[in-house]
C-alpha cells in the first residue's frame, strides 16, 4: 500500500517522499523490511529512541512527534492518536462497512455483549464480537490479550469480520482503550453505558479521569443507551451530539425501557420490560445484575429496531458466559461458582445475588490484583466480610507484589467485623480448604479470575484454570 493511503486524513506536518508500506507497527520488535513504524511514547518504552535504529533495520519510514532530523520520518501532532487511524487506512477502513455496538462501565460489560449478540443472531444476522474473555467473528473463536484490543489488532478483527459477511459488531470498550486512542476514529451506531464505580484508578489516577474517559464513547455515537439507576447514567451523556437518547431503568418508572415485577430464581430471573409495550422476560442467568445486563440489551437491541417480541424470545435462549455467575459441575451438596468480579461493586453484586438465592452459607473466597488499585483492598474486605457467611482470603494476581502484603491490605476492612474468616494464601490450597469444609446447601463464590487460565506471580505467569483445580480436589476426596 502507497504511504500517501495509509496517510490519508491525518494531519502532516513536514513534506515525505512517496514509498511502498508493507506493514505498519508500533511495536519495534516487529519492524520488518517495508513497515511503517509509529513511535509512540509510553510509560516505560518511547519509540522515538529508536527510530533510526528501525530505518536501518529496513522500515519504509517512521512516524514521529518532532523533527529527529531522519530521513524518511513522518511529522505528527500526536502519533499514539493518528496509529489508530493509520491501522484503519491500513486495512480498508472495514469498520465502515459495520454496525458498531459499543458498551462501557465498570461490571457488566462482558454479559451485556454476549447478550446482544446472541439477540442479534437470533433474527439471522452475522455478527462480530470482541471483549474480555474472547473475541468471536459469527462462531469462530479468536483468543483475547485485552478487553479492547491493540488499533492494529483490533482493525484486522474488523476486516476478518467484514470478509466473512458480518453486518455488526458488539464491542467492550475500556476505559483505558478509550484513554489511550485504541478506538480513535470509530463511530458507533450504539453506545450503551452499564454502571461506574471505582476501578483502574491505578492508570487514570483521578476518578475524573476514569469518568471522562469513559465520556468518550458517547462523543461518537448515534445512538446513546445509558443507565438511569447509576447517578453517572445521565451525567455521562450530558451536552453531547448525538441523534436519540435510550434510558433503562431497575428502580424508575422515568425511563425508555423499565423492568418490572422481578422474581429471582435459582437458574435466573424473570422481569416484565415495560416500554413502548410490555414483555415478560425470561432470562436464564441468576443474580440482581442479570436484570441489568439483560434489560441493557435489550434496550439497545429496541435502539436498533429490533421487535419486542424477537428481543425477549433471544434472552430466553441465551447461555452463561465463562467466568461469569458460572456454576461448577461437583456432584456434590454444595454449589461452586466462578465470577470474575474483582472490583469492590462487582464483589457486592455478586454476593448480594447469591444471597437472595442461597438456601445455606454463602462462602466467599477472593484476593486482590497486585500493581494495582491500592485503595479497593480494604474495601472489598469489608464488602465480604459484611455480606458474606464465611471468607476465604488468599491470592489474585499478585504480580511483582508480595502476596501476603495485599492480604494484609484487605484484612484491614475486615477488622471489627464478626464474620468469620480464613487466610490461605496460595490460591489452590485456598480452594481446597473452603471445598473440605464446604456444608450442604453451601455457596462457595470463587472471585476474581473468571475466565482466566493463569496466575501472574512474582516469580512469573502460571497455568492457573479454576475449573481443574476444582475438579483435581474432588477426584482426590473421592
Amino acid at each position: 500500500m502507497k504511504l500517501t493511503e495509509i496517510l490519508n486524513g491525518i494531519r502532516i506536518l513536514n513534506s515525505y517522499n512517496e514509498t511502498e508500506v508493507l506493514d505498519v507497527t508500533q511495536d519495534s520488535r516487529l519492524v520488518k523490511e517495508g513497515s511503517l513504524f509509529v513511535c509512540v511514547k509510553g510509560a516505560a518504552f518511547d519509540g522515538h529512541s529508536v527510530a533510526k535504529e528501525m530505518l536501518d533495520n529496513g522500515a519504509a519510514a517512521v512516524v514521529v512527534e518532532r523533527d529527529l532530523g531522519l530521513d524518511k520520518q513522518i511529522i505528527v501532532e500526536n502519533s499514539r492518536a493518528v496509529f489508530s487511524l493509520i491501522c484503519a487506512n491500513f486495512f480498508g477502513n472495514p469498520a465502515e462497512k459495520l454496525k458498531l455496538i459499543g458498551l462501557t462501565g465498570t461490571n457488566g460489560k462482558t454479559t451485556t455483549t454476549f447478550l446482544i449478540k446472541q439477540i442479534l443472531e437470533n433474527v439471522g444476522k452475522k455478527v462480530g464480537l470482541i471483549g474480555t474473555v474472547q473475541n468471536m467473528i459469527c462462531d469462530e473463536i479468536y483468543p483475547a490479550k485485552y478487553t479492547t484490543p491493540d488499533p492494529y489488532e483490533l482493525q484486522k478483527l474488523f476486516s476478518m469480520m467484514v470478509n466473512e459477511g458480518c453486518e455488526f459488531c458488539v464491542m467492550e470498550v475500556s476505559s483505558q482503550a478509550l484513554a489511550q486512542g485504541r478506538v480513535n476514529g470509530l463511530h458507533f451506531a450504539v453506545g450503551a453505558f452499564t454502571n461506574l464505580t471505582q476501578d483502574h484508578l491505578d492508570y487514570h489516577k483521578t476518578w475524573e479521569n476514569y469518568f471522562n474517559s469513559k465520556r468518550m464513547l458517547f462523543e461518537n455515537c448515534d445512538i446513546a443507551v445509558t443507565n438511569t439507576d447509576d447517578k453517572y447514567g445521565l451525567e455521562i451523556v450530558k451536552d453531547l451530539d448525538f441523534k436519540r437518547l435510550v434510558t433503562y431503568s431497575v428502580n424508575s418508572n422515568n425511563a425508555d425501557y423499565v423492568a418490572k415485577n422481578v422474581t429471582f430464581k435459582s437458574n435466573g430471573v424473570e422481569y416484565e420490560i415495560v416500554g413502548e409495550t410490555i414483555g415478560r422476560c425470561n432470562c436464564p442467568i441468576p443474580g440482581r445484575f442479570s436484570v441489568y445486563n439483560s434489560l441493557c440489551a435489550a434496550s439497545c437491541a429496541f435502539a436498533l429496531g429490533m421487535s419486542f417480541k424477537d428481543v425477549i424470545c433471544a434472552i430466553g435462549k441465551s447461555q452463561g458466559v465463562k467466568g461469569r455467575i458460572e456454576v461448577v459441575p461437583t456432584k456434590r451438596d454444595f454449589t461452586i461458582i466462578i465470577d470474575y468480579a474483582h472490583s469492590p461493586d462487582g464483589l457486592e453484586n455478586i454476593i448480594t445475588s447469591l444471597k437472595e438465592i442461597a438456601k445455606g452459607r454463602v462462602v466467599t473466597l477472593f484476593g486482590c490484583g497486585g500493581d494495582r488499585d491500592k485503595t479497593k483492598r480494604p474495601k472489598m474486605g469489608k464488602i465480604a466480610a459484611e455480606l458474606s457467611d464465611f471468607c476465604v482470603v488468599t491470592s489474585d494476581n499478585p504480580r511483582s507484589e508480595n502476596p501476603s502484603l495485599i492480604i494484609e491490605d484487605i484484612l484491614e476492612g475486615m477488622k471489627g467485623i464478626t464474620t468469620p474468616y480464613e487466610v490461605v494464601e496460595n490460591r489452590k490450597e485456598a480452594i481446597e480448604y473452603a471445598i473440605k469444609n464446604a456444608k450442604k446447601d453451601d455457596i462457595i463464590l470463587l472471585a476474581g479470575k473468571g475466565h482466566e487460565t493463569y496466575q501472574i506471580l512474582p516469580t512469573g505467569t502460571i497455568h492457573f484454570d479454576e475449573r481443574e483445580v476444582v475438579a483435581e480436589i474432588l477426584a482426590a476426596l473421592d
